[in-house]
């Protein structure tokens, strides 16, 4: 039985990166979404592939839900488009609500916020404090190095095989839905 999915999280860089196809990753991510009925639950900036990932799902008619913190609010960076837009006074706090608010979670390529977000929703779900899962939209294979790290994780016996796949890897953003939405928890305990 698919799961049901209204709001995913989108973890991605403020910054554009190096290729062309990132954005257009973003860009494909957002009409997906839109496509989809999901709502957007983002950081609420436009910088960046945060912005072009909201402003392709606000073009392509979807929702969006912006949580940001009160410094970046002050500088000047909230999406000003958004369906709703939240401020909260930190970091810690908008992980928090974003987390809340989503009923899953995709990591875009991004820097060490984008990865830092994505191991805390990934372990959660290993502790089984919560039971949303977690993607990879892994864009001209920008997850490649990450991934091949996660193997040797396992490797060294500090990561249980199953838990190497309890994670949703996937360049199309529409077949990564659908992946998340079918999506089973692993039931083999972290410890080995």
């Amino acid at each position: 039985m698919p799961r049901s999915i209204t709001s995913i999280a989108v973890f991605c860089g403020s910054n554009f990166g190096n290729s062309d196809a990132y954005a257009e990753g973003a860009r494909w991510l957002g009409q997906a979404l839109a496509a989809a009925g999901i709502t957007l639950v983002y950081g609420g900036t436009t910088k960046g592939l945060m912005g072009v990932v909201a402003d392709a799902l606000i073009a392509a008619g979807g929702t969006t839900h912006g949580v940001i913190t009160e410094k970046l609010h002050q500088r000047g960076h909230t999406h000003p488009d958004l369906h709703r837009s939240e401020i909260v006074p930190t970091l810690r706090n908008r992980k928090q609500r974003m987390a809340e608010l989503a009923d899953a979670f995709i990591a875009m390529p991004g820097g060490i916020g984008t990865v830092e977000e994505m191991m805390e929703v990934w372990s959660m779900n290993q502790l089984s404090e919560i039971d949303k899962p977690v993607g990879l939209l892994n864009v001209a294979g920008f997850y490649q190095p990450f991934l091949a790290f996660i193997d040797h994780m396992v490797e060294c016996k500090f990561l249980p095989p199953e838990h190497r796949h309890s994670i949703c890897v996937d360049p199309d953003p529409a077949a990564l839905i659908e992946q998340l939405r079918h999506f089973v928890p692993t039931s083999i305990p972290k410890w080995l």
